[in-house]
């Protein structure tokens, strides 16, 4: 059976909304990726050099990453001659498999996030302003609160204007209290006060916001330290997870700005926005394959519910999803 057929029988076991949702979100990716690589194989009858030069340009093009696609490549070359694959068409559903193998690594529920079965689980959000940040969180608190968990947000990013409001809107969207103080307050004191009030409402969540930059001239890397020392000190193991928050649309910028915040805080994973917004999702596996970070969720749509945990079999079928039903009728 191809692979295209076992990832259809596995996505339709799921029945799952999620996997509308990564086909949809991903329509921009899909159909400038799947439609380079059918353009591809439509104009070559055998899978030679040629072939496979022009295809790594497509993958580079698609923000996969040039480290990446070499190591793909590579694996195809052999794959193909392992199999003595002679038909292009057959290429399709072993860059597909290549794809889930690079991702996962032999690693699964890579995307799970670390939450605390008892007492209190802390997530701390970092990025650089612009990129989704508090959204984000407004997302995630609607999301663990239709799950039925109790939680709080705190709005540490003190020095972006308009931000403590932003989360404090988010906040009423979704029936979630923000803890907060004053404009250009220590974000370290905002974070202590949060801690202390989740405990005290026994939350089992709580989410925290940061700052994407600072107006004065303290380091923000010092500043995020200062931020999760504090966390560490209230909750011995916290923060469970320190989500980097990446704009898919800016592709490799994204990729430069997860290696400067990787090098300097403790980054557990990814969530990677508006991957419905760009044409160059490859750079989820870009990320993956070349900081050894998972991306535990993406945003694929403005709605509420659009955050979704990622899945690296819906992210590949949001990839080929064409060529997956055709496959399949």
């Amino acid at each position: 059976m191809s692979f295209f057929k076992r990832l259809k029988e596995k996505l339709t076991e799921q029945t799952d909304s999620a996997t509308k949702k990564f086909k949809d979100g991903m329509t921009k990716t899909r159909e400038s990726f799947s439609g380079k690589v059918n353009d591809l194989v439509a104009r070559y009858r055998k899978v030679d050099e040629d072939f496979f030069e022009e295809l790594e340009e497509i993958l580079i093009s698609a923000d996969v990453g040039v480290s990446t696609v070499m190591e793909l490549i590579d694996e195809l070359k052999m794959e193909v001659k392992r199999r003595n694959i002679q038909d292009p068409k057959e290429v399709q559903d072993v860059i597909s498999e290549k794809l889930i193998e690079i991702y996962e690594s032999g690693q699964e529920h890579l995307s799970e996030v670390n939450i605390q079965k008892d007492g209190l689980t802390v997530i701390l959000f970092v990025g650089v302003n612009g990129v989704g940040k508090t959204t984000t969180i407004g997302k995630l608190a609607h999301k663990y609160k239709q799950e039925g968990k109790s939680v709080v947000m705190a709005a540490g990013d003190t020095f972006r204007a308009g931000a403590i409001e932003q989360l404090e809107v988010w906040g009423d969207r979704v029936g979630v209290s923000v803890i907060k103080q004053s404009a250009g307050s220590d974000p370290a004191a905002v974070m202590y006060d949060a801690v202390q009030a989740a405990k005290a409402r026994k939350a089992d969540v709580l989410l925290c916001d940061t700052a994407g930059r600072l107006q004065n001239k303290v380091n923000l890397m010092k500043e995020l330290e200062k931020v999760k020392r504090v966390i560490e000190r209230e909750v011995p193991g916290a923060p469970h997870e320190v989500l980097l928050v990446l704009d898919a649309t800016t592709g490799q910028n994204a990729l430069s700005q997860a290696k400067t915040f990787s090098e300097t805080t403790d980054v557990t994973g990814i969530v990677l926005t508006k991957l419905d917004g760009t044409a160059k999702g490859g750079i989820v596996i870009a990320i993956r394959n070349e900081l050894n970070l998972p991306v535990k969720f993406v945003g694929l749509g403005e709605k509420m519910d659009d955050l979704q945990q990622f899945q690296t079999e819906q992210y590949v079928y949001g990839l080929f999803a064409n060529q997956v039903e055709e496959e399949v009728e």
